[in-house]
């Protein structure tokens, strides 16, 4: 399920990206830091229930994502510090959305939406954690990477969830629900594999 397996079926697109976009001047940095325009703005259309708008400028925020990477390897400037910057943006792009989560009424489903919007955001900053810690701790060689969900399949359920709101907000409730769950059994396996690992 996650896309990082199929990167290679995207190269031909992120070259036209990156080199596209590399025309407009700005370093793969700069394109980086502008993922937060669209996302704040996405962010004031989610406090205004307007969840048509809001879809489209938080997707409009992951394709700058796209962009800065591939900007980054057209111009062969893929640099530690650029990494470090986007994953550090990435979170904050997808913070920024969830906390704007927390100020829609939506409709309860078993327990208030406040409830299970923690525990997607638990289960997404676990699954992050997993990964980084396992690397700190020196229990595996390389980045765990897999599970059910990556960032990229989050957001692209989150974008779909936010979409359907426009026409009946039930729509997200149910899709924080499936990310509540999918995220934290994401962040399981990972945990599992870190542990599998250390015993080779």
């Amino acid at each position: 399920m996650t896309f990082y397996k199929k990167r290679e079926r995207f190269e031909n697109f992120s070259i036209k990206i990156g080199n596209f976009f590399n025309k407009f001047g700005l370093s793969p940095n700069q394109w980086t830091i502008m993922t937060l325009i669209p996302t704040f703005i996405a962010f004031y259309f989610l406090l205004n229930a307007n969840f048509f708008l809001a879809a489209l400028f938080f997707i409009i925020a992951s394709f700058i994502d796209i962009i800065d990477g591939s900007v980054a390897r057209v111009t062969e400037s893929v640099t530690e510090l650029g990494a470090y910057l986007d994953t550090i943006m990435d979170r904050y792009v997808e913070g920024i959305i969830i906390f704007g989560l927390l100020f829609i009424s939506l409709p309860q489903i078993f327990m208030p939406s406040y409830i299970w919007i923690f525990l997607y955001f638990f289960g997404g900053i676990m699954t992050t954690y997993a990964k980084a810690a396992a690397k700190e701790k020196n229990l595996v060689e390389t980045e765990i990477r897999g599970g059910l969900l990556e960032r990229a399949e989050r957001l692209i359920i989150l974008f779909i969830g936010i979409l359907l709101a426009h026409f009946n907000p039930i729509w997200l409730s149910i899709t924080i629900i499936i990310l509540a769950f999918l995220t934290n059994v994401t962040a399981v396996q990972r945990i599992y594999i870190a542990i599998r690992t250390s015993k080779k």
